[in-house]
């Protein structure tokens, strides 16, 4: 018997950190002791660009779980290409969908299947559920437990969930290989976001304590050049999902902001790099400097940081539940946004301009 945990903490290995600034109001070298080394700077990989207009809305008819084996073709003839194709870090693609507005849905098709599924927003018809709808509601459909239990063949997993994963992402098992993460708002209690996987895919990402008897499946060993492409992928995503939250909480949408991007990009690949996790650099420096160094002009600026969840959509619902990183997240006086992901590093640059 083996034992592995993996846990959604506010730890290095599964951290997240808000931190915010006001221009000429903060002092980096107030808040930490000086370090050594100074971070190299790194082209940005990304073009600006703007929130585009509303996309046509996206109908998912009947139970959400159908969709789940259901062939690639089948998603071309419902909903139309796809808006992008991301590659993921798990050996499959999401296919998104989102008018970027009201409603979010991707889509991981591998071998020309889905084999998974996160949908969020106001105006998703995902039965049985809703977003939106009461904690104690979607708990009477399916019956939280602290463990959830798959078996295929001889090997057996036991998914062990702790008090925060029941309150904030809750797990249930709809059929013998397909379960339901149910992503809750800890501070309304109510149906952030939904995601459905098959077991192996779940497995992959291991966003539970698991005891095990067997193995465990391998995700893919990447390249650079793919890490690169799943890197792109996560910070549109990641832009994206915050619009649609920001609109479900009746907030401005925020453009996109190349330069903070690269500062974002910069901290993230820094923290992989030299095994840390803070808003600070090893030499001390903060995220006023490192807006300065790029000569980036702001009235306020936040940062939210997060390492080790498994995906764009973990790292979000991760902010969303944490008072400081919810509070830049849906704060409505600011106007752009950059973010940098490098590896399972993750960074927010929230930015007022001047």
């Amino acid at each position: 018997m083996r034992i592995i945990r993996f846990l959604l903490l506010l730890t290095l290995f599964l951290g997240i950190g808000y931190y915010f600034l006001q221009e000429n109001n903060m002092d980096a070298e107030d808040a930490i002791d000086k370090f050594s080394k100074v971070l190299e700077q790194k082209k940005s990989l990304l073009e600006s660009k703007e929130v585009p207009k509303k996309r046509k809305s996206i109908s998912l008819e009947g139970d959400v779980f159908q969709w789940i084996e259901k062939p690639s073709d089948k998603l071309l003839e419902t909903f139309g290409e796809p808006l992008r194709k991301d590659l993921s870090a798990y050996g499959y693609t999401w296919w998104v969908y989102t008018d970027q507005f009201n409603q979010y849905i991707q889509f991981g098709v591998r071998d020309d299947k889905v084999v998974t599924i996160f949908a969020t927003g106001n105006d998703l018809s995902i039965e049985p559920v809703k977003i939106s709808e009461s904690y104690a509601s979607v708990n009477d459909q399916f019956s939280f437990n602290k463990m959830v239990n798959y078996s295929k063949g001889l090997s057996s997993y036991t998914f062990h969930l702790n008090e925060e994963d029941l309150k904030m992402r809750p797990l249930a098992k709809i059929t013998d290989d397909i379960f339901i993460q149910f992503y809750f708002d800890t501070f309304t209690k109510e149906l952030s976001s939904i995601r459905v996987i098959k077991a192996e895919t779940l497995l992959k990402h291991r966003p539970y304590e698991i005891e095990y008897r067997g193995d465990l499946p391998e995700s893919p060993d990447l390249t650079d050049k793919e890490w690169k492409k799943v890197e792109s992928g996560m910070e549109q995503q990641i832009f994206d999902i915050t619009n649609v939250m920001r609109n479900q909480y009746e907030k401005d949408p925020v453009d996109w902001a190349s330069g903070a991007r690269e500062v974002a990009f910069l901290h993230s690949k820094d923290m992989a790099d030299n095994n840390y996790f803070s808003h600070y650099a090893l030499n001390g420096e903060g995220l006023k400097e490192r807006l300065a160094e790029k000569d980036i002009d702001y009235r306020t600026a936040g940062e939210n940081i997060a390492a080790q969840y498994p995906d764009a959509a973990a790292a979000m619902e991760g902010w969303l539940n944490s008072e400081g990183h919810r509070e830049a997240l849906l704060n409505n006086e600011y106007t752009h946004l950059g973010v940098g992901v490098y590896r399972f590093y993750y960074t927010q640059n929230f930015l007022s301009k001047l």
